[in-house]
């Protein structure tokens, strides 16, 4: 049976299309369509219901020792109410999850993927093994809902000065200034018995509603890996240019030999195409008709109206300006190697 969200109901009345999603039923657009959805939080406002994540809740004697373990980055330089994104490796320095953590006044909280929130409450249980006085509970209680876009703070304007990757109390309601779709914009931990008041609240403000597609678009287009496609637990934060959040110095943790002896010689890049044709994850990338590369992840592009990628290619060949092809359906069509944030 596919698990619901408290706005299960909500998403049937706007006209949701609901689809599984790592054990959900969830929307995946709404009647404006996925073009719309996205073009609304690029350049106005959207209001996405995420809770499928999974919310952990960490406290004891030992948390902070325990996360610095588990996690790549460093959390004591965490102040209160403030959070931090991070990776949670395997001892290959392969990807189990990536992670915020938060601290809170009197604990940390993890935001988990929700395909992965199983596999991260175990490993936490098993790795707890080594630590006295911790406490994991995952909090099923709770909700999550993203609004997103340039004028998201004109909707809570009494938050509208809270810092990036901050946290604050909103009409009972703990918010933090963070987000996956490459805009400004505030995520919700509800209650799961007030989802559908704080949901209400924004959708008759005009708020438009937004589903996976219009998510999966825009962190596309912001450059942002999703574990599945980006990571995996053989690829880790390093492969994704992502070493900023592996905080070697801190002491010892899970993974930290592998990540430091690992031979990176593929690199995480966007991809732009000229032409109609879409790639797609595991489609190939070539030059001079030798495969290089490797698409993760492919669509089309509504902000710049042509299909665009990630792509894994080799490191020599990963500077912006480099001609390639992409393979698709045994044609090849030309692209040019970008950063990867695409806009």
């Amino acid at each position: 049976m596919l698990k619901r969200t408290p706005l299960f109901e909500e998403h049937l009345a706007l006209g949701a299309k609901m689809v599984p999603f790592a054990g959900w039923e969830m929307p995946v657009s709404y009647p404006a369509g996925i073009i719309a959805e996205h073009l609304a939080v690029r350049s106005n406002i959207g209001i996405f219901d995420i809770g499928h994540m999974g919310v952990i809740d960490l406290s004891g004697k030992d948390v902070l020792a325990f996360i610095q373990f588990v996690a790549t980055n460093d959390a004591s330089e965490l102040s209160e109410n403030e959070c931090q994104y991070s990776i949670l490796c395997n001892e290959n320095g392969g990807t189990i999850d990536d992670i915020l953590v938060y601290r809170l006044p009197d604990r940390y909280r993890i935001v988990a993927n929700a395909s992965n929130t199983g596999k991260v409450l175990a490993h936490f249980a098993e790795q707890a093994k080594r630590f006295s006085g911790l406490s994991i509970k995952h909090r099923s209680d709770l909700a999550m809902q993203s609004l997103q876009g340039p004028k998201a703070k004109d909707i809570v304007p009494e938050l509208s000065g809270l810092e990036h990757n901050h946290c604050a109390e909103w009409k009972g309601v703990l918010l933090s200034r963070t987000g996956y779709t490459g805009e400004d914009g505030f995520e919700f931990f509800v209650p799961k018995e007030r989802s559908v008041e704080v949901w209400r609240g924004f959708i008759e403000k005009k708020v438009q509603p937004c589903g996976l597609g219009a998510r999966d678009t825009l962190r596309l287009e912001a450059g942002l890996p999703l574990y599945g496609h980006e990571y995996n637990d053989k690829v880790g934060p390093l492969e994704v240019g992502y070493s900023w959040a592996v905080r070697f110095e801190k002491g010892e943790f899970i993974g930290k030999a592998a990540l430091q002896n690992r031979l990176v010689d593929k690199k995480l890049v966007g991809l732009k195409l000229s032409e109609k044709a879409v790639p797609r994850e595991g489609y190939l990338v070539k030059v001079g008709g030798k495969v290089v590369g490797q698409v993760s992840s492919g669509t089309f592009s509504p902000t710049l109206k042509s299909p665009a990628a990630l792509a894994f290619i080799d490191k020599e060949l990963s500077q912006k300006g480099q001609a390639v092809e992409v393979e698709i359906r045994g044609n090849l069509y030309p692209a040019v190697v970008s950063a990867k944030k695409l806009v």
